[in-house]
């Protein structure tokens, strides 16, 4: 099979063609998230459907990892329940996803916080940055 191209050449098109995803990336993604950090104690409210009816269920935790860029922009948030640790990834984007909000914002140095994994109890804390702004 032989494609013809008359007027545009290959880039051409794939061009046209990413500008397209871009503008529907633009177009779904959300405007009013918070500035998020690594290190944050978030709230997240995600829309749960049970039967017919919808409710928002809370999850709170700390912030430990965020990846991907755009639409694809993903946040691993982890809390401790019944002394087990529960992470969960959220893809910030989501229609499921209702709000996000900061509790408190957490002093670390790193851009990923996996070592909180292995820790139980008071090591398990992050610091507080008192001088960061909410």
């Amino acid at each position: 099979m032989v494609i013809i191209y008359t007027d545009m050449n290959v880039y051409d098109m794939e061009e046209k063609e990413m500008d397209i995803i871009r503008a529907l990336d633009k177009e779904n993604m959300k405007q009013d998230l918070p500035n998020l950090k690594v290190g944050d104690l978030v709230r997240v409210a995600i829309k749960v459907k049970e039967g017919a009816r919808e409710r928002l269920q809370i999850f709170e935790g700390f912030l430990i990892g965020i990846h991907g860029t755009g639409i694809r922009r993903a946040i691993i948030v982890r809390r401790l329940s019944s002394g087990i640790g529960v992470e969960r990834v959220f893809p910030i984007h989501s229609p499921k996803i209702d709000n996000i909000e900061i509790v408190r914002r957490g002093k670390v140095r790193r851009a990923k916080l996996y070592y909180l994994r292995d820790r139980v109890g008071k090591a398990a804390r992050v610091k507080e940055d008192v001088k960061a702004k909410k």
